[in-house]
């Protein structure tokens, strides 16, 4: 049986349980929803973790890469940061830089396939919308993003994984609305449409063009 590792901050984490032994319950985000179709269409193929924990930043995911991405040695997984980086930067004094923020992520990449050599990774694009909540500091915010965003982008090219574009499908989505909250609740988390518009593209463009191909 193959394991298919979800990694992140709260977006991934989604009010996931923390007990051991209770991986099958995956929070109420796009872990469970890309599980539910993967376990329908491929029943008793995959094992998932959901490693994701709110308010993490690449610095934190760096710290805990031993226990919870190499000791769990999964197949396939997915990485979702960035957001924090530059929100707690805006509102903490305590971001993490564009280029740290890459040199970080490019170690993470590169310890871990040392550790994992066979491991198939997609990276996930970072996004924002304005919201209530954020518009007296969006143009920063959304800048910020960006920049991570790009960064993530150039790593994946970098090690030839796969990358999962997510900001033009929520400035798509909301442009069809005109109503951001509908998809993000705070400009940030999405609410559950938006995480079906991640499931999406995790199920279409990881699973099935790359996941699925290794069960023939």
């Amino acid at each position: 049986m193959k394991t298919i590792l979800f990694q992140g901050d709260s977006i991934t984490d989604a009010n996931r349980f923390r007990e051991e032994g209770h991986d099958f319950c995956s929070g109420h985000g796009y872990v469970t929803m890309v599980q539910a179709l993967i376990g329908c269409d491929d029943p008793g193929k995959y094992t998932f973790f959901n490693r994701g924990i709110g308010g993490d930043k690449i610095t934190n995911i760096i710290e805990r890469r031993n226990r919870d991405i190499v000791h769990l040695e999964p197949d396939y997984m997915s990485i979702l940061v960035g957001v924090n980086d530059v929100w707690a930067g805006i509102t903490r004094n305590d971001g993490t830089s564009a280029e740290l923020y890459e040199l970080l992520y490019d170690s993470l990449i590169r310890e871990v396939t040392a550790a994992l050599p066979k491991l198939k990774i997609a990276i996930m694009e970072p996004f924002v919308l304005e919201s209530r909540e954020n518009e007296s500091f969006y143009p920063e915010f959304r800048s910020g993003v960006c920049a991570r965003a790009e960064a993530a982008k150039r790593i994946a090219e970098k090690y030839r994984l796969t990358f999962l574009p997510l900001q033009i499908k929520f400035d798509l989505a909301a442009k069809k609305t005109g109503d951001t909250s509908h998809w993000l609740r705070d400009g940030v988390h999405p609410t559950p449409a938006g995480h079906k518009l991640i499931a999406e593209e995790w199920y279409k463009n990881f699973y099935q063009r790359i996941i699925k191909g290794d069960l023939s």
